[in-house]
């Protein structure tokens, strides 16, 4: 047993000395006095679209399908098996749409005519179904008219695939004209593809209208609210800013079915629903049941930048509809409402009560402005058709709001002849700040991480609006979160991070999916009715958006900058608010690396953390079975001096936080 110990120990030792004699060795200098630039408090944040069902059933947590009738088919995403409409013996009963016309936002409603009290049955299937929870409480709503009291209670329950109650409820609907009700009842099990089914006591004909159910406990307590599971992901980001709708969502197919936040604020029921621009967009998977209902919209939004600590960021149409649909046009002289909405939406986010939109804002709930500071004209336009309508914004928003930053855009692509021109014109024009999009393949970012080195710094300062690494190419469904993806972003991220003298804004896209209702992929965070994990890329994103510091730093090997020699990628700042020394490290190499850091002036504790994030195959993913397979491991680590040394594991993204005395 002895020698057995002592043979074992002998082999560890050999191992470990034959891992110390591959790994590559490299001394780094980090001057820890001299600050660069300023890291903006903007530098990391999220990038909000309503793809992949990642709004109505996904962060708002409303969870009928179809909860008011609207959708293009009324009845989508209801079902009445015992119906008149399937039985032959047409006993049970019959529901239809009735179209109010003179209601131009909810014109729809559900007339039930109930012959058999026994029979009738009506269910909504929710989104790929309603996940629910045992013992957790949901919240039921409706607007009913009871003609002449004929039904005398409405029962109200969950139910499984075999058609076994999970939970039940009931509203004795009291009046003939429309009323508001509500119920609130408890699940009895866990299910994640629960329906919810109404039935009737009595005979006779009842409307129904905003039939709703969200779970009691959402972000912060708020009801019919945001799904608490998947906003905890985002504010463990510590995002610097959110921006939102969209995304390709803010332009439309046509101009006609663009997104127009007045129609997202107010009361609930009164917001105009609308078919989302993804349900059809690509063939290999279709969404004909992707509508917008807004129960999330703009005032939702700046909510939730609020919650996470996020400046909000609302992009808006500049009278152009997506290009790679109809690219259809505003006329120049018909432009102007666009641009009124541009400036009615600062008033909504930062008047007084005392102003009409501001008024509104507080008559919803927030009588305090939202501060926003920062507001883009356009998605990913092109062309000189974008610059002219561009500059008319610019002079509107700048003349009333002169101290608001404007979002300008680039195009939809990474270079090229719409990049080149749209990047020179708007340089030309004192931009502020330029959104350019990238979604390429990992080995692209590895090599572009000198991207923005040679960037003029006196030039418009740049927003990484979207970019993700794709494993197989740009919509493929066949993409995934894998690690060589994430940690080729990380790799790009450090290059993103020297250079935060002309980037000022960098997130992610798209932010989430549905498991069953995705049309693009790959997704920084995945959910299902039940669960949310983030990816490995979501992990990468949080280690870079938690560490971003205050200060950049030089970090160089033989005085040069450290750019992804041997397949080593560094960046360093300090935080002036927790005092520490931040030093990011990626290795892109199939072997170890040993790092030495040599950090010269400031005096610096004797122990500090090293975070790793690594994983030993190039297509590991994080997944519901095991969504942190790919997740940061923390250890301490001990300087010597003014020297810390690191074993960099291959494919690895590492931080070190070193205190300062």
């Amino acid at each position: 047993m002895k020698n057995n110990l002592i043979t074992n120990i002998s082999l560890c030792g050999l191992l470990f000395a034959s891992f110390l004699a591959n790994a590559q060795k490299t001394t780094l200098e980090v001057n820890t006095v001299k600050t660069i630039a300023k890291i903006q408090p903007t530098m990391y944040g999220v990038f909000f679209e309503d793809i992949n069902f990642a709004a109505d059933g996904g962060l708002y947590a409303e969870m009928v399908k179809n909860r008011s009738f609207e959708f293009e088919n009324p009845l989508m995403g209801w079902n009445q098996p015992n119906s008149d409409r399937h039985s032959f013996n047409k006993q049970s009963g019959i529901a239809t749409t009735v179209k109010v016309l003179e209601n131009k936002t909810n014109p729809n409603f559900l007339r039930v005519i109930i012959k058999d009290d026994k029979g009738y049955e009506l269910i909504n299937e929710g989104f790929r179904g309603m996940g629910i929870k045992k013992d957790a409480k949901y919240n039921i709503s409706l607007k009913a008219s009871n003609h002449d009291g004929a039904i005398k209670k409405i029962n109200i329950q969950f139910i499984d695939k075999d058609k076994k109650v999970l939970g039940e409820t009931s509203i004795v609907p009291t009046s003939n004209d429309w009323q508001n009700y509500t119920a609130q009842f408890t699940a009895t099990q866990t299910e994640a593809k629960a329906k919810l089914k109404i039935t009737f006591v009595g005979a006779g004909t009842i409307d129904l209208d905003m039939i709703s159910l969200f779970p009691q406990d959402t972000w912060n307590n708020r009801k019919n609210g945001l799904r608490k599971d998947i906003v905890q992901l985002l504010y463990d980001m510590k995002p610097g800013f959110l921006r939102f709708p969209g995304g390709c969502i803010v332009e439309g197919r046509t101009l006609a079915q663009r997104y127009q936040w007045k129609k997202t604020v107010g009361d609930v029921d009164k917001r105009e629903t609308l078919i989302n621009r993804w349900n059809t967009e690509f063939d290999h998977k279709p969404a004909p049941d992707y509508f917008q209902t807004f129960g999330l919209g703009f005032f939702e939004y700046f909510q939730l930048a609020e919650d996470i600590g996020a400046s909000p960021l609302p992009i808006l149409s500049c009278g152009m509809a997506c290009q790679f649909n109809t690219g259809e046009l505003v006329p120049m002289d018909e432009l102007n409402p666009y641009v009124q909405d541009a400036l009615d939406l600062i008033e909504f986010a930062n008047g007084s009560a005392d102003t009409p939109w501001g008024r509104i804002r507080s008559e919803m709930g927030h009588p305090k402005p939202f501060n926003l500071k920062l507001i883009g004209v356009g998605n990913e336009q092109w062309g000189p058709e974008y610059i002219e309508r561009y500059k008319v914004f610019e002079k509107a928003i700048k003349a009333k709001y002169p101290a608001m930053t404007i979002v300008s855009g680039a195009g939809p692509f990474p270079d090229g002849d719409y990049f080149e021109y749209g990047t020179k014109e708007l340089k030309k024009l004192n931009a502020e700040i330029v959104d350019e999009h990238y979604y390429k393949n990992p080995k692209w970012f590895r090599d572009n991480v000198t991207r923005y080195d040679n960037y003029d710094r006196k030039g418009p300062k740049v927003f990484a609006g979207e970019y993700a690494a794709q494993s197989v190419a740009i919509a493929s469904p066949d993409n995934k979160n894998n690690w060589e993806c994430a940690f080729s972003e990380a790799a790009f991220m450090t290059g993103l991070e020297r250079n935060a003298e002309v980037v000022h804004l960098t997130s992610y896209a798209p932010l989430m999916a549905h498991a069953e209702a995705w049309q693009w992929t790959p997704d920084m965070i995945w959910f299902n009715n039940l669960e949310a994990y983030g990816s490995a890329n979501y992990q990468v994103q949080k280690i870079f958006a938690t560490n971003k510091g205050t200060d950049l730093l030089a970090i160089t090997k033989d005085g040069k900058t450290v750019i992804g020699q041997n397949d080593l990628f560094a960046s360093a700042v300090k935080d002036v608010n927790s005092k520490e020394i931040i030093v990011k490290l990626v290795n892109a190499a199939a072997k170890a690396q040993e790092v030495t850091i040599d950090l010269k002036g400031n005096k610096l504790q004797s122990r500090g953390i090293v975070t790793t994030l690594t994983s030993a195959n190039l297509d590991d993913v994080n997944s519901f079975e095991f969504p942190n397979k790919i997740s940061p491991t923390e250890s301490e680590i001990k300087l010597k001096g003014d020297n810390v040394s690191v074993s960099l594991p291959a494919y690895s993204v590492t931080v070190l936080k070193l205190k300062l005395n």
